[in-house]
């Protein structure tokens, strides 16, 4: 039982950091029909500026987290406007390319600018300890990620719920073109979606880190990739199937760790996509798309 519960509490913490990389992917999938595949670039610029704020200028590693955030917000704004607006009108495969041209082009940035090499991150020591509760070693790391995960989960719901601009994302990711119709500016509403959309790479990002202890240009790569498995398989264009689907992910692949013979944990990602896939067979849609559809 005790062992059940530690992968368990293992699953939930891996799960909140696919759910919110997930999630930022869906918001401007969403509004935009678009898959953002620089939104991983976005996470490692968060990493690399939280190494840039915690060492060079020496701040207190919350405030660095903060900041890091924050930039990575402005950040995938920036790219909205810069990179995307332009190309706003054109076909959704010109629009996927522009994603795939902002990565590369980020990923040469912090290739030849920064480092092609890992650099290390200052992870405050009270980090790496662990709490005995009942039985369970809880990380300090691991506590905080899931908290992180489900608070900002929570003033996620709130904010699309109870805000104006809130409400104008979840109408424009149900009908865009209604939406601008009743005098909705579509500028707001996508900057709005690319600016939290970075934020949530900017948490995620500081959780990975965190638990890797470094960041490298490839740093975001791998995460995105499974996040965007986690979206497909909670369905495209559904919030709440990004978050299903991220948790889903994050159970499935610890499961796989844990039970996996030694000479078959080589594979453990190949036997979980192939997992999805033969979900996806049997759920084109996704596992909550038809519902988000109907309403």
């Amino acid at each position: 039982m005790e062992v059940f519960a530690q992968q368990a509490l293992n699953a939930i913490a891996l799960g909140g950091v696919y759910a919110l990389l997930g999630l930022g992917l869906a918001m401007v999938f969403s509004v935009l029909g678009m898959i953002n595949f620089a939104h991983g670039e976005i996470m490692t610029l968060s990493g690399y500026a939280l190494v840039f704020v915690a060492t060079t200028l020496g701040w207190p590693f919350g405030l660095a987290v903060i900041s890091a955030c924050l930039l990575a917000g402005a950040a995938a704004a920036m790219t909205e406007r810069i990179a995307f607006r332009p190309v706003r009108g054109a076909s959704l495969t010109t629009m996927l390319l522009t994603t795939f041209a902002v990565s590369s082009i980020l990923h040469v940035v912090f290739q030849n600018f920064i480092s092609p090499r890992p650099i290390a991150v200052p992870v405050p020591e009270w980090l790496t300890q662990s709490l005995n509760v009942g039985g369970l070693q809880i990380g300090t790391l691991q506590a905080i990620s899931i908290a992180v995960s489900l608070v900002a989960l929570i003033g996620l719901v709130g904010f699309l719920r109870f805000s104006t601009l809130g409400l104008a994302m979840r109408s424009a990711a149900q009908d865009f073109s209604v939406t601008r119709l009743m005098g909705i500016s579509a500028d707001r509403v996508i900057i709005g979606a690319f600016a939290i959309s970075g934020l949530l790479a900017g948490l995620s990002g500081f959780l990975w880190v965190a638990q890797r202890g470094s960041v490298d240009p490839l740093m975001g790569f791998v995460p995105v990739l499974k996040a965007f498995t986690a979206v497909v398989l909670g369905g495209l264009g559904s919030l709440n199937g990004a978050v299903l689907g991220g948790f889903l992910l994050g159970i499935l692949e610890v499961s796989l760790r844990a039970s996996l013979p030694q000479e078959l944990l080589p594979f453990r990602d190949a036997i979980s996509l192939s997992i999805v896939i033969g979900l996806l067979v049997m759920r084109p849609q996704g596992l909550i798309g038809r519902a988000e559809a109907v309403r």
